[in-house]
């Protein structure tokens, strides 16, 4: 073989080389990209379960600031989730149809993530005037929520309300916003560490309490690559 032939094929295995390395680092990014979360956006979901005045947002949408009180009659703010992910639902103590398998997968995923701090939950009541703080002791008590990991909260029906139609998008408005008017959902909503909505699910089904968990697998490695 010449020199130049030689020349020849080192510079293709060099140029190999390179091309194989940007490949691969384009390939990795490509499927980082399929694996991060959508980031939702009013624009993205129902529009019967959002608020006529939010409905133009279409994106940097994020939780509003709150003020609820828990199960132990302490308040919880936006600031007691600070740098946490956490599952949110509505639902209602008295509730006796989509309530009973949402409480009970809520108790599951936080049986799962009962070691992890970085994990919480979040159940608005949309009955607060019923829901009374020792009213959701004994429930609490009853399904087993565990202090400072759920939190299971009553407060303004006002704020509650708006909450549930500005913010997480989980209950239907059929009238004038009176209790008697609210459909809740099944839907638990995920939340980020930066107050984003990166899924909902199902509360009621098993099989989408296995993809909250993949979910939250998937959204703390887009936090550890930060």
């Amino acid at each position: 073989m010449g020199f130049f032939s030689v020349k020849k094929s080192l510079s293709f295995i060099v140029f190999f080389a390179v091309f194989s390395v940007v490949a691969l680092t384009v390939f990795y990014n490509l499927l980082s990209v399929e694996k991060r979360l959508p980031i939702y956006s009013p624009s993205d979901v129902n529009p019967k379960l959002v608020d006529a005045s939010v409905k133009h947002i279409q994106k940097n949408h994020t939780i509003a600031d709150f003020s609820l009180t828990n199960q132990n009659g302490e308040t919880i703010t936006n600031d007691s989730y600070k740098d946490k992910i956490y599952i949110a639902d509505f639902f209602f103590t008295r509730c006796q149809t989509i309530c009973i398998a949402m409480a009970y997968n809520m108790s599951e995923l936080q049986e799962f993530y009962k070691e992890d701090k970085d994990i919480m939950f979040l159940s608005h009541s949309v009955t607060p005037v019923m829901d009374s703080v020792p009213v959701l002791k004994e429930y609490a008590l009853r399904k087993g929520v565990i202090d400072g990991k759920w939190n299971v909260t009553t407060g303004s029906k006002k704020h509650i309300y708006e909450l549930a139609r500005k913010s997480y998008f989980a209950v239907i408005d059929e009238g004038s916003g009176d209790e008697n008017d609210w459909i809740h959902t099944e839907q638990f909503v995920l939340v980020d560490k930066d107050r984003r909505i990166r899924g909902y699910y199902d509360g009621t089904e098993k099989e989408d309490m296995k993809k909250v968990i993949a979910d939250i697998a998937l959204l703390k490695e887009e936090y550890n690559r930060k």
